[in-house]
């Protein structure tokens, strides 16, 4: 495809200011140091031309949660901060389609096309790319503009943020979605 299709979403998944805190990257830092000018800059083109954007919030249920609500972490990070008629769903779990009536907004405005970016890569991003490729949607994942942090595996080696990235990046691709850098998928519009 060398267009992306006049109807094609983007979904901003969970880029709020509780990714900031220092929890998450209590085993090792974050990748993608720039991915939030690469989300800046998809939202700059999606809003010039006039395509459709959902914004995802999480408002986790967790008291301990740096994404509870009604305090500052559940807030938008500026990059990413909605502007006025742009949709916001709010989320409870790990995919943007679990209770959030999200698929049916999609579908009802004849929308086929989701490009996602956020964040954690290995959490909610795949879990939503998951979904969405699942569902039929034409799944695109822009990897620079979405990061996670370091973590231990299964068998307790540590692995760093790349690694984790870049397995969930395995995980996806082909079956659920394409891949493509932020360039890539402005080159498309």
């Amino acid at each position: 495809m060398n267009r992306l299709p006049a109807d094609a979403a983007l979904l901003v998944v969970d880029v709020q200011k509780a990714i900031d805190d220092p929890v998450w990257a209590k085993h090792g830092p974050r990748n993608n140091p720039g991915a939030e000018e690469n989300i800046a800059a998809l939202l700059a083109a999606w809003r010039r031309t006039g395509r459709k954007i959902v914004h995802v919030r999480h408002e986790s249920t967790e008291p301990g949660s740096t994404y509870r609500p009604g305090q500052p972490g559940c807030e938008f990070k500026p990059c990413a901060a909605p502007q006025p008629g742009e949709q916001v769903v709010v989320k409870n779990v790990n995919s943007a389609f679990i209770g959030t009536g999200l698929e049916q907004t999609i579908r009802a405005a004849g929308t086929a096309c989701l490009v996602v970016c956020g964040v954690i890569t290995n959490n909610s991003v795949e879990a939503t790319v998951r979904m969405a490729g699942n569902l039929g949607f034409d799944t695109w994942l822009v990897h620079d503009a979405a990061f996670t942090f370091a973590r231990p595996d299964y068998e307790g080696r540590l692995r760093s943020a790349a690694e984790v990235h870049a397995m969930s990046l395995a995980n996806l691709a082909g079956e659920y979605c394409r891949i493509v850098t932020t360039g890539e998928m402005l080159a498309k519009i």
